[in-house]
């Protein structure tokens, strides 16, 4: 009498089916963008600076009522004021790259999305949207308070120094994003940028002039608001955002998280 054994082999259930790809893990972009935005208002730094961006312009045209005189040219008051808010999102933007080395966040940050470029680059595009929104709402309210409180305001091509504002709104909060990211700490970056753009700058224009109008973004946000597109001021704000987003990422891929 014979007997017969038969064997199986073994199946492995955790193989994959052929074609079959791994689902990628963690937030979407436009998810981590989201978050990037809600992180910006959470805290009250953030609150304050974001409140603070939207008043400037009011405040300055209410208070600079006091002392002018009828008939003043509404680009000129629209340039200046959009220059000051764009100035106020330049610290949104530092906050939100700086703040979390100076808060020691950043390591849940990277942790979270250890692609460092992609959190960076989630960060710009929050900073721009948040910068368009709060410039927006800033400008449109500069531009009441005039009507509202300056008599007979020459409103002759305001709406050019309307634009320049909300885009330089948007541009400083991302050229601030990549300073932030770069010296990794909040008070230094906006202590460095507002002595440059606020200091160094007007001595540079008072000795050579022709240097600085090509250095000098926050004149470049006036010329903008007076003359409509130029080629300079366009260049001058544009070189800001990209030096300043390159040398964030730079010096971001390789600075030490813990």
């Amino acid at each position: 009498m014979s007997t017969t054994v038969t064997t199986t082999s073994p199946t492995t259930a955790a193989s994959p089916a052929a074609g079959t790809t791994a689902r990628r893990t963690g937030p979407s972009f436009a998810r981590l963008t989201a978050l990037e935005i809600g992180k910006s208002l959470s805290t009250r730094s953030g609150k304050a600076v974001a409140g603070l961006a939207v008043l400037v312009g009011p405040l300055g045209v209410v208070l600079g009522t006091v002392t002018s005189e009828s008939g003043v040219p509404g680009v000129v008051v629209l340039g200046i004021m959009g220059m000051l808010i764009a100035l106020v999102l330049l610290a949104l933007g530092v906050l939100s790259t700086a703040g979390e080395w100076t808060h020691k966040s950043v390591q849940t940050t990277y942790l979270l999305v250890p692609r460092r470029v992609r959190v960076l680059a989630a960060k710009a595009l929050a900073m721009a949207l948040l910068g368009l929104v709060l410039a927006t709402v800033g400008v449109g309210l500069a531009a009441g308070a005039l009507a509202a409180f300056t008599p007979d305001v020459d409103w002759t091509a305001v709406g050019q120094a309307v634009t320049a504002g909300i885009a330089s709104g948007a541009a400083f909060a991302v050229i601030g994003a990549g300073i932030g990211a770069a010296v990794g700490n909040s008070a230094a970056a906006m202590t460095g940028t507002y002595l440059t753009i606020l200091g160094v700058l007007p001595v540079v224009y008072s000795v050579r002039p022709e240097i600085a109008e090509k250095l000098d973004p926050a004149s470049a946000i006036v010329t903008l608001a007076q003359h409509g597109a130029a080629t300079t001021p366009i260049l001058v704000i544009a070189g800001w955002v990209v030096v300043s987003t390159i040398a964030g990422i730079l010096v971001t891929r390789r600075r030490a998280v813990a």
